[in-house]
């Protein structure tokens, strides 16, 4: 492979979360609050200027009234509670939910120095690395986390494994770029021409890791994650876009609800109303 087009690829690679990051910009508007009434209780959440894509579009949901009768329709105890599945609203029991949205998905936003996984963090779901590698917000689909406390050997650790894990993934995703060229190989049983691709994959994996710097948690986030909790292995990976206020206990009780072999609730938890709202 020639140099430039290793580097050209390598552009590639990286354009779409530069973009995203380009894009998740402050602003000097306020902070925008919703309140959530559910069967459960009700519970406030603060949407971030910082992810303004995510805002926006949460904003423009609410105020359509999109999040009205969807049920929480997955629940992982120290984990988090999941809603926003349109075919929620009118789903049987234990009908398959968490596939439905509006249609679209929304460029991934982060900033883990900032807007981490938290207890109390609003997050967007998305669809798994393999089928969408830049890992791309579902249009409606969130969680709210609520997890569980670290100690700071255990979040060191964790640090390893994600490093090692992001380079996996980056390795993953870069050789699928040249898919063609790899069954082409294996037509022609060439071995070698294989193991030279895969080098030259692995020194570019190298290149986006040395670019994007090593995972590690920050002074705010091994706070949070040692004195509050959240889920610190979902960092860089899920856009964070707000945060709980008031209501954790809401947020608690539904995470304690008997839930069937899909994490579904054994009795629907339904969202009543979300609306904007001032402090």
């Amino acid at each position: 492979m020639r140099i430039k087009t290793a580097f050209l690829c390598l552009l590639f690679f990286l354009a779409p979360l530069a973009m995203a990051n380009s894009q998740a910009q402050p602003d000097d508007q306020p902070e925008i609050m919703v309140l959530f009434k559910t069967t459960a209780g009700d519970f406030k959440v603060r949407l971030y200027n910082g992810t303004p894509i995510h805002r926006d579009n949460f904003v423009r949901l609410v105020e359509e009234h999109y999040y009205d009768s969807l049920l929480f329709h997955r629940v992982v105890r120290d984990f988090m509670v999941q809603a926003g599945d349109p075919e929620s609203r009118n789903a049987e029991r234990f009908s398959p939910l968490g596939n439905g949205g509006p249609g679209y998905t929304l460029p991934a936003e982060f900033n883990t120095e900032k807007y981490f996984h938290r207890r109390g963090a609003l997050c967007a779901a998305r669809k798994t690395d393999q089928a969408n590698p830049d890992r791309r917000s579902s249009g409606s689909q969130f969680y709210i986390v609520t997890g569980q406390q670290y100690r700071s050997f255990q979040l060191h650790g964790l640090e390893d494994e994600l490093n090692e894990g992001q380079r996996q993934k980056t390795f993953n995703r870069l050789w699928a770029m040249y898919a063609d060229s790899v069954m082409s190989m294996e037509l022609r049983n060439d071995e070698d021409g294989k193991y030279a691709l895969r080098k030259s994959v692995a020194a570019m994996a190298d290149s986006v890791i040395a670019l994007e710097g090593p995972i590690k948690f920050g002074k705010a986030q091994m706070d949070a994650y040692m004195n509050v909790g959240g889920t610190p292995n979902l960092d860089g990976d899920y856009t964070v876009f707000g945060q709980v206020t008031e209501g954790m206990k809401t947020i608690d009780k539904i995470e304690r609800v008997m839930v069937d072999m899909n994490d579904r609730p054994l009795k629907d938890i339904r969202i009543i109303s979300a609306q904007i709202i001032t402090e």
